[in-house]
């Protein structure tokens, strides 16, 4: 019996990039070093200069950039912006594949995936976990989601971008696990402001600040795995063991955190929403437990 092969791109093989904001132009740049062929084609022309004179073709349409490629990658603000930019274009859609870099909710990822699939395009869902400056280093990393078959096809050019890791076919996975790594960025970034403006309100600059700061930041990791042979096990299995680290001890500096900022005049969202999961915890009985009983009312909020 014959076996049957993924056909893998060339190294040379055409890559179409819709979007050039600083993610776009620095896939683009990773492209061209690769020797990969680049069409670009952006909403403001001018964008596309500094990879134009690093190489890049300049398509003058949506449609024009589509048809340049079979491998078409999207670096746009939403998935709004991809009906914007290809619903003029979706009769060049057939036989294509999209790779939805953007951010949005994993919904809109499943219909935007729907979509492609009734204009014959195949699509691949993408969350890039690094910074622009970052694309194409060995630091790199992007989750992927969607068909098995159209990641093997096109792994070798993705790969040029950062690691690449398939979550599974159901192409709201990539963006799912995409929004819950941004939303312990997104919180960390939250509570470094509010420490730093807590210590600048006692005269110590943020120069002075931050590196403290950082050092618990960096250590985080760490304190997570304490004492697990499997991180989340124990979350898996519903058991919460108290020991050192309890609701009412964590709920407790919690308070602390409340009254100290709204003793600075400073903004108190972010430590009122974190005192709310320890008050939750508590009055739900649950005091005694480890801290990660929190998640009980974070799964359902009254």
């Amino acid at each position: 019996m014959n076996e049957q092969h993924t056909p893998i791109p060339r190294q040379d093989s055409p890559v179409t990039v819709l979007g050039l904001g600083p993610m776009g132009q620095a896939m683009t740049r990773t492209f061209l070093t690769a020797g990969h062929p680049v069409t670009v084609w952006n909403r403001t022309v001018s964008r596309a200069d500094g990879v134009v004179a690093d190489g890049a073709t300049l398509a003058a349409s949506p449609a024009e950039a589509v048809e340049a490629s079979d491998l078409v990658v999207l670096s746009l603000t939403d998935y709004r912006a991809m009906y914007d930019i290809l619903g003029g274009a979706s009769g060049s859609l057939a036989g294509r594949t999209l790779v939805n870099l953007s951010s949005d909710t994993p919904d809109r990822t499943r219909a935007a995936s729907a979509w492609a699939t009734d204009h014959g395009a195949t699509f691949l869902t993408g969350g890039v976990m690094v910074p622009a400056p970052m694309v194409g280093t060995e630091a790199a990393y992007v989750y992927y989601s969607g068909p098995q078959e159209v990641m093997a096809r096109h792994r070798a050019a993705l790969t040029l971008l950062g690691t690449p890791n398939h979550l599974g076919e159901d192409p709201g996975l990539a963006q799912m696990m995409y929004q819950a790594q941004l939303t312990v960025f997104l919180t960390a970034l939250s509570g470094l402001m509010h420490a730093t403006a807590m210590l600048g309100s006692v005269g110590m600059k943020a120069r002075e600040a931050l590196p403290e700061l950082l050092t618990l930041a960096d250590s985080i990791g760490a304190i997570m795995r304490a004492g697990e042979e499997t991180p989340g096990a124990a979350l898996d299995a519903g058991e919460h063991p108290g020991e050192l680290s309890t609701v009412t001890m964590m709920g407790a500096t919690s308070d602390h955190i409340v009254e100290t900022s709204a003793s600075l005049g400073l903004d108190l969202a972010l430590p009122e929403a974190v005192q709310a999961h320890y008050r939750r915890a508590i009055d739900d009985g649950h005091g005694g437990d480890h801290w990660t009983r929190i998640i009980d009312g974070i799964r359902a909020p009254r």
